[in-house]
């Protein structure tokens, strides 16, 4: 599994090579990366670590074809799925679908329909049945190896995640709910890695131009 020591001495050896927007997302990614994994608490590991996504996937874009930044966030994990011909988010599936994801999918408290069921929004029974299909969806698309579906289902849980704590929906080190944080953190430090690994095998691609360029 890469870490922010091996990218960053494979991207020194290669920033030259790198066109500048490549190199920009790269450089500022590794660097949110390098400090998640310094950090010893698991909610500022986590934001850091969403950072150092955004950092990857973010670009500039008009805004009248601006999705929204959940359904952006699909279409770049399906690029970057589509160019991972050695097949690493699918064996980071595999081999975490029955630790860390499996529980994230059993978990109401990531679950964005549970908190509309608590703010009166929707009724009990339907944000059950749609978790419920939910875990059944994410079941069918692992068997048919649907890699890109599967990470949609479960970076929809660690959105919400994300929404919680950068919202200030949640308190720093709280002694409830602990499982999603570590969970969550545990699996974006696995897949965040991959993502910045590919995109640098991925040299050759147009990534666009990252948001807020770089200026003296």
């Amino acid at each position: 599994m890469p870490d922010y020591s091996s990218l960053k001495i494979r991207h020194r050896k290669e920033r030259e090579q790198q066109c500048q927007n490549l190199n920009v997302r790269v450089h500022r990614a590794l660097s949110w990366l390098n400090r998640a994994e310094l950090c010893e608490d698991d909610d500022s590991k986590f934001i850091f670590l969403w950072i150092a996504l955004n950092a990857a996937y973010a670009h500039e874009i008009a805004p009248e074809h601006r999705p929204k930044e959940y359904e952006f966030i699909y279409l770049f994990l399906e690029r970057v799925c589509k160019l991972d011909d050695n097949n690493r988010l699918e064996n980071l599936v595999w081999s975490e679908f029955p630790k860390s994801i499996r529980v994230l999918l059993n978990n109401q408290y990531i679950f964005q329909p549970y908190w509309d069921f608590l703010n009166g929004k929707i009724s009990e029974e339907e944000w059950k049945n749609r978790f419920q299909r939910a875990k059944s969806i994410a079941s069918t698309e692992l068997g048919n190896r649907n890699t890109p579906k599967v990470l949609d289902i479960v970076l929809s849980r660690v959105y919400t995640l994300r929404n919680q704590l950068i919202h200030g929906g949640s308190t720093w080190d709280s002694q409830v709910n602990r499982g999603q944080i570590r969970d969550c953190t545990k699996f974006m430090g696995c897949l965040v890695p991959l993502v910045i690994e590919i995109m640098m095998d991925s040299a050759g691609e147009i990534w666009g131009k990252p948001c807020y360029p770089v200026t003296n």
